[in-house]
């Protein structure tokens, strides 16, 4: 009888292996998403506890819709990939506005959708998510295999991350289950962000010229423009120019003496009448669309304009420009500032911070600047009275109510000028404006992920009622985060932009079908947990002072019957454009 040696060596042991769920997940966490949102299904139920195991904080939406714009709000505010997870098929068709939004806003944020598989076409889930995802404009990604695994995550992580894309990526149910080693994602190195592109010195001269020929010179930054504040703040100084923001990078310049506020649509008088007179326009990471401009409105005949953006397709996509310059905002604004102080230094000039200049930073217009602004500061009429309030009245009491360290979120609708141009906000961080595809009922979920982002941040959101009741369900999410929201219900019991847009005329059109009878929002708000109030007069908003005292930990929500203004005047602007 043959018998195995007395000292053989043991089996080798077989490697620790993890699902393919689990290694996009672990993988996800190791390149540094941020938190998480979503409906769980029984396609997305191993890849949403896998995030939750490695460390990724998930928080459980009501509605796909609210998760996705939750995950858009969240990585508009921390500067970090937001994630979206949803089952396959219907999850991924609810969550369709959100991405849409998100993707046309350029945030980095990845959407988990498990997949039905090529063998379940019979499926009642089966559909064409690449098709969907771009319809709406989203990049799409696929987890092909499980050897492609953790290439295929890496791949869609840095799409959404660098390239600031908004990424669908698809995981099939057939796959999900395979196994990788788990040394595989152990042995991930996660890698920075590329080092922003600086302009070419060509362009950066070319840009340096028309600032220094420039008399009265206005920086613009967007989006693009966002985390560049002290760059372009120190190229304003240098080179005697004023700033301004559109509404996607409002506080960017907060404090400083000669910031305008928000250009275009919800500029006051005075910003508008300053960029009108500018002989030079400068968009840093900003389209200089009609919303920006008024329709070309702001820039007036001789004015000179040019563009700064790390897409070249961006560059003159919306008017005419002088020059286009490719190139990151803050790296090319600190390139241009060198160059001006070395033609001052060269020159023999002492530096003045930018007043060789002259034109634009006056002493007279810094005190114009300081008075007149901002709306808040400019007189208007008030139309409170008959048992509603003026909504601009209701917006600078508020103002004056709110703590100072604050993150507003503003839904869509006729009223968004109010909480846009009244409630003041301490930086870039702390407005969060989700409207580059025009829908209402985004605004809960937006407020969820902005307060998740900046928890330090009392949270506020300008919303109207029909906005509200469409993303009401997501209350109930806000309450359950305990989160201390003040959600202002701008209720005029209707569609507003609907009613003033088509309700003028000799002989007004019936209105029923965007018209309602009044809701107690206030009402529906205490069945949610939330506190609610109702408010017809500035003396009925004393109860947000007690709330503010109370150290809140549920959702107040302010159900303001607002007056009419005959049309909201950014209204017109708006659309103008349709």
């Amino acid at each position: 009888m043959a018998h195995a040696p007395a000292h053989a060596a043991p089996a080798a042991a077989a490697p620790e292996t993890i699902s393919v769920a689990e290694a996009v997940a672990q993988t996800l966490a190791a390149l540094g998403a941020g938190h998480c949102f979503g409906v769980v299904g029984s396609g997305n139920f191993e890849i949403t506890n896998a995030l939750r195991a490695s460390g990724v904080p998930f928080t459980a939406a009501r509605h796909e819709g609210g998760a996705a714009t939750m995950a858009d709000a969240y990585a508009r505010m921390s500067g970090r990939v937001g994630l979206v997870s949803v089952h396959q098929g219907c999850g991924l068709t609810n969550a369709a506005t959100g991405i849409g939004e998100a993707a046309k806003s350029r945030t980095p944020v990845i959407v988990l959708a498990a997949e039905a598989t090529a063998a379940s076409v019979g499926s009642n889930f089966s559909m064409d998510q690449p098709g969907l995802a771009r319809a709406v404009t989203a990049e799409v990604h696929r987890v092909h295999s499980a050897g492609s695994a953790i290439a295929d995550t890496v791949r869609a992580f840095r799409t959404a991350r660098d390239q600031r894309r908004t990424v669908v990526l698809n995981l099939p149910l057939n796959v999900q289950g395979e196994r990788v080693p788990a040394a595989q994602v152990r042995a991930l190195q996660a890698t920075p962000p590329p080092v922003p592109m600086r302009a070419g010195d060509e362009a950066v001269t070319a840009l340096t010229e028309l600032l220094a020929a420039a008399e009265r010179p206005v920086l613009v930054a967007g989006r693009g423009g966002r985390g560049a504040g002290q760059a372009l703040r120190a190229l304003a100084a240098e080179s005697g120019a004023l700033l301004a923001t559109s509404a996607v990078a409002h506080g960017l310049f907060r404090g400083d003496d000669f910031d305008l506020g928000i250009s275009g649509g919800f500029s006051s008088p005075l910003t508008a009448e300053l960029i009108s007179g500018a002989d030079l326009i400068v968009g840093f990471g900003c389209a200089l669309n009609m919303w920006t401009m008024r329709h070309g409105r702001l820039i007036t005949a001789g004015t000179r304009v040019a563009q700064v953006d790390l897409d070249e397709a961006a560059l003159g996509a919306q008017r005419p420009i002088d020059l286009g310059v490719l190139g990151d905002s803050a790296a090319t604004a600190e390139a241009v500032t060198a160059q001006l102080r070395a033609r001052d230094a060269a020159r023999g000039n002492a530096a003045d911070g930018g007043a060789r200049h002259g034109g634009y930073r006056t002493e007279a217009n810094r005190i114009r600047i300081k008075a007149a602004a901002r709306w808040r500061d400019t007189p208007t009429p008030d139309l409170s009275g008959g048992g509603k309030i003026d909504p601009r009245e209701l917006s600078r009491v508020l103002d004056e109510y709110l703590p100072a360290e604050r993150i507003v979120s503003i839904d869509s609708g006729n009223f968004m000028g109010y909480p846009s141009a009244y409630l003041d906000v301490p930086d870039e961080f702390g407005f969060c404006f989700t409207q580059a595809f025009q829908s209402i009922g985004l605004g809960l979920g937006t407020a969820i992920g902005a307060a998740l982002a900046q928890p330090g941040r009392l949270p506020v959101l300008g919303t109207g009622d029909g906005g509200f009741l469409m993303g009401i369900s997501e209350l109930e999410t806000a309450v359950r985060l305990r989160l201390p929201l003040v959600c202002i219900v701008y209720n005029d019991a209707a569609y507003g932009a609907e009613v003033h847009h088509f309700g003028g005329g000799a002989t007004p059109p019936d209105m029923g079908a965007v018209e309602f009878p009044d809701t107690d929002i206030a009402a529906i708000a205490r069945g949610f947990g939330a506190t609610g109030i109702t408010v017809r007069g500035v003396a009925d908003l004393a109860p947000v002072r007690e709330w503010l005292a109370s150290a809140p930990t549920a959702p107040l929500v302010i159900d303001a019957k607002i007056a009419s203004d005959g049309g909201a005047w950014w209204l017109a602007e708006a659309f103008a454009g349709h």
